[in-house]
């Protein structure tokens, strides 16, 4: 892809990357309020719940290990619309899903597809905005966030609307559609370079991968149990789905906020470190007060927990695109960033329904993200930009062959 771009392809470009992102969440998080109803549609357990959201991040986590390499063999461009289309059709597919598993299945074809954008996408901004890449970050975690509010919001009104808990969750194949279209006519054409060799295995080498990986795991595993269970555990408090819904529309709309907001903060260049911990702080804020006085601020826990889970997804993506300046390298780390991060992400849901079997209840769960927030606040402390070029040698072509490297 070219490197610049004019203003009159700006606004179209800005649009695809809004709509995109507009995508990616809103069939996660358009189960939560509707969870009574799919158990009692589908009988499945609060384990079997927990799958709709574990499967498509393991299938996040998994496919964006091979995301360089489907950028260097098919294009990002290619990818990335037939990763539309593939979610779309597991969109419609929701229609025809009369059992959990075939529920489930839906969300293992949807998660798919997600996982390609998500693994491909963060390289293409890079390289369509080298001026303003973590500006252009943070508009798509923003709208990926306010997509999940849109979904938390939109899905259980439809589904009263229709009577219909699959209608609630079908309907996201129209903005599926609308992406593809716009991606087909507005996203450029790929440009000649594009990463070679195995970069994801280049790059795992280095204990700097891992710890970016950690770090994004344990942060959007709060994630991952927070679209899950969170309206689910004001339900059980006697919470309608709607108001439920609504309280998980705060959550993401704040999110949205944040994404946007905290890039647009930090500058082109410095130390991301203490925007990061902020966010963590609000994060601890917000788990703290779900596990101990639920009851007191319901909004005020969901919006501190929001606000803290986006602002430290878009900072976490535009830490590791400043790890390296070759766009095709840069978006392979986020690529495996995210993917390490959403394999370990997967599993919170799972742990916090085996803890509410055991315990009776989530405030356990809570107490489980409180505890990662804080680990994550000690291993960023190693994310100095002083250590970027010693702990990922900038190397384009070849084996990264620097036997001496950071974490």
């Amino acid at each position: 892809m070219s490197k610049t771009i004019s203003p009159s392809s700006m606004a179209p470009l800005l649009l695809v990357v809004a709509v995109i992102g507009l995508n990616l969440r809103p069939f996660i998080t358009g189960v939560g309020p509707l969870a009574a109803d799919i158990r009692a549609g589908t009988g499945l357990g609060l384990q079997g719940m927990s799958l709709l959201t574990l499967v498509p991040m393991i299938l996040m986590g998994l496919v964006a290990f091979v995301g360089p390499s489907l950028q260097s063999t098919i294009g990002a461009r290619r990818s990335i619309i037939a990763a539309l289309a593939v979610l779309g059709t597991g969109s419609v597919l929701r229609l025809f899903s009369d059992s959990g598993w075939a529920l489930v299945a839906t969300a293992a074809v949807i998660g798919f597809g997600v996982a390609i954008v998500q693994a491909v996408f963060p390289g293409v901004i890079k390289r369509m905005f080298p001026a303003h890449a973590a500006r252009v970050m943070g508009l798509y975690s923003s709208m990926l966030m306010g997509g999940g509010a849109f979904g938390a919001k939109i899905s259980p009104i439809i589904a009263d609307a229709t009577g219909d808990w699959r209608m609630g969750l079908a309907w996201l194949a129209i903005p599926a559609v609308v992406a593809v279209l716009l991606a087909w006519i507005y996203l450029p054409s790929d440009g000649q370079s594009r990463p070679a060799g195995n970069v994801a295995l280049r790059l795992l080498k280095r204990p700097r991968a891992w710890l970016l990986m950690a770090c994004f795991g344990l942060v959007n595993g709060g994630y991952s149990s927070a679209v899950a269970w969170l309206a689910p555990s004001y339900q059980a408090q006697g919470w309608s789905g709607p108001a439920s819904g609504n309280l998980l529309a705060v959550m993401a709309t704040c999110q949205a906020a944040s994404a946007l907001l905290f890039p647009m903060l930090i500058g082109r260049e410095g130390d991301r470190r203490k925007w990061v911990w902020l966010t963590l702080a609000f994060q601890a804020a917000g788990f703290a007060g779900l596990g101990f006085w639920p009851q007191l601020a319901p909004s005020l826990w969901a919006a501190l927990v929001g606000a803290g889970l986006g602002g430290c997804f878009a900072l976490s993506m535009v830490v590791a695109l400043d790890h390296l300046a070759e766009p095709a390298l840069a978006g392979a780390l986020s690529a495996l960033m995210q993917g390490g991060g959403f394999l370990i992400a997967a599993i919170p849901p799972w742990i916090v329904a085996v803890l509410h079997d055991l315990t009776d209840g989530y405030q356990a769960g809570w107490m489980l993200h409180l505890t990662n927030v804080i680990i994550v606040m000690i291993l960023t402390y190693r994310l100095a930009p002083h250590t970027y070029e010693k702990a990922l040698p900038m190397v384009k072509e070849g084996p990264m062959h620097d036997p001496k490297f950071a974490a």
